[in-house]
């Protein structure tokens, strides 16, 4: 009961947020450790590729099972932008930028010690890594309040 309970949530995919954040920020904590090892070649975990697998892993559940909301009707009125998962953009990104060539280019280059890793990159990434853990885990935690708060019966 519980567990069909927890399935028709976005707790799974919640988890799955979580669980990947953590797992980058290592590989990306690991980089930073990394920036004065001659040699090193910054690794990381392509978020656009785990929001691409997620959405079809999304897509699959819900061929595959019945509809949600003939299961729980008061599961049609949840937010559709924590299922389908799409960061904002800003406007900087939404707009082409004008150097946005010249900055690809310099992404696989070297130093002198053959590192290529960008300190402040690392750390805009780290940044990001964690706003999108965070936001995961704050949505985890108004709902597992709002289970809790229906388990007791109290507002």
């Amino acid at each position: 009961m519980l567990d069909t309970l927890f399935q028709s949530s976005t707790l799974p995919l919640l988890e799955q947020v979580v669980s990947f954040t953590q797992a980058r920020h290592g590989v990306l904590a690991g980089n930073l450790a990394n920036v004065d090892t001659p040699g090193y070649v910054a690794r990381d975990l392509s978020p656009e590729a785990f929001q691409e697998r997620l959405k079809t892993a999304l897509a699959e559940s819900k061929q595959r099972g019945p509809n949600r909301a003939q299961q729980n009707p008061y599961l049609e009125h949840q937010s559709p932008g924590v299922t389908e998962f799409q960061p904002a953009r800003t406007a900087m990104q939404r707009a082409k930028h004008p150097y946005e060539g010249v900055r690809d280019s310099m992404k696989g280059m070297l130093r002198h010690d053959d590192n290529d890793i960008s300190i402040e990159h690392q750390v805009a990434e780290i940044s990001k890594n964690h706003a999108q853990h965070n936001m995961a885990l704050t949505v985890m935690n108004s709902q597992f309040r709002l289970l809790k708060m229906i388990i007791s019966e109290r507002p």
